[in-house]
Parts: C-alpha cells; sequence; structure tokens
C-alpha cells in the first residue's frame, strides 16, 4: 500500500517558499546531481498537493524544467482544493477533503509514494495521522520569511526517527 511522503527543499532557517509563495530562490540550489531525489522520483506514484502549490510558483517556470521534480514527474496529481477549477486538466483529480483526497492518491500511487507538497496539505496530513515520512532537502540560504515548511503554533510535538539506510534527513513520523 502506498505511503504519504512530505518532502520538500527548505532554506537553513525552515522555509519552503518565500514571501506571497516565491520559489525563484530555489533556482540556483537545483542544480547538480541529486541521488536521493533520483530515488525518490523513481519511487512515487502520485502527488498529493494543495491547491495553492498546484497553482503557485514554480522555480523553473518558463522552462524546460517546469513542473514537480523539474520537470520530470509525469503521472497522477491530485489536489485538494475547495476551488476546483471549472474545466479539467490533464492527470489531474481535485477533491474537495482531505480523506477522500488522500484515499485518491493512494490508489493512484500503487504500492509507490505519494508524495506530498505543500505545508499546508502536510500540517492537515499529521493533525489527522495520516503522514507517513518526512523528507527534507535543505539549501544553503537563509530567507528570513516565507512559508515555513511546517508551521503549527500551539501544536503537539510531532516524533520522528530516522529511516534506516536513507539520506540523513528521511524520517519515519511515529505519532
Amino acid at each position: 500500500m502506498a505511503k504519504l511522503l512530505y518532502s520538500a527543499t527548505a532554506s537553513l532557517d525552515g522555509y519552503i517558499a518565500g514571501p506571497g509563495g516565491d520559489m525563484s530562490w530555489l533556482t540556483e540550489h537545483l542544480v547538480g546531481e541529486n541521488p536521493t531525489a533520483d530515488h525518490l522520483l523513481a519511487n512515487v506514484g502520485a502527488i498529493l498537493a494543495g491547491n495553492n502549490t498546484f497553482g503557485g510558483d514554480d522555480p523553473n517556470r518558463g522552462t524546460d524544467s517546469e513542473g514537480a521534480f523539474g520537470g520530470q514527474y509525469h503521472g497522477p496529481v491530485v489536489v485538494l482544493t475547495h476551488r476546483p477549477p471549472a474545466e479539467p486538466v490533464p492527470d489531474v483529480t481535485f477533491a474537495g477533503d482531505l480523506h477522500t483526497a488522500v484515499a485518491r492518491a493512494k490508489e493512484a500511487a500503487g504500492d509507490k509514494y505519494v508524495n506530498m507538497l505543500g505545508a499546508n496539505v502536510a500540517k492537515q496530513c499529521i493533525e489527522a495521522g495520516l503522514l507517513d515520512e518526512i523528507l527534507m532537502f535543505f539549501a544553503p540560504v537563509l530567507l528570513g520569511d516565507g512559508v515555513r515548511m511546517f508551521d503549527q503554533p500551539g501544536g503537539t510535538t510531532v516524533r520522528l526517527a530516522p529511516i534506516p539506510g536513507e539520506t540523513a534527513h528521511w524520517y519515519r513520523v511515529t505519532y
């Protein structure tokens, strides 16, 4: 059965996007080989994204690398939103509630990962006890402001355990 994985690249001060969801800061950090990202991409069966992430900025906008995983991902996408577009989007399913979105993404992923994109959707999955793993990449920059990789003021502690044999920042959520 598919596992839910939240993966993102963050600045060293914990932001996955700049103010207003700006992703342009990330462009210069998406160069060179990344075996962990390649390993992840090979094991992603579906993407679950929030509407802000789905329709938001892309660090590769206007290039051949635009899209998830630098334009390398081609597969099913489920978007959690209360405002689906009037016209269908190829390979994209829209769901109005978290549990439906997760179920559709897991079904589409088969026995691979559902890679979650978006801090808000990740937060909702953590609060609902649905998130299985977290993989964070870090870029050598301090943004100072923007969208935090995880933001839950007054929230409870979420315990993580390193996954043996994986990169230093790939964790199992232990609840």
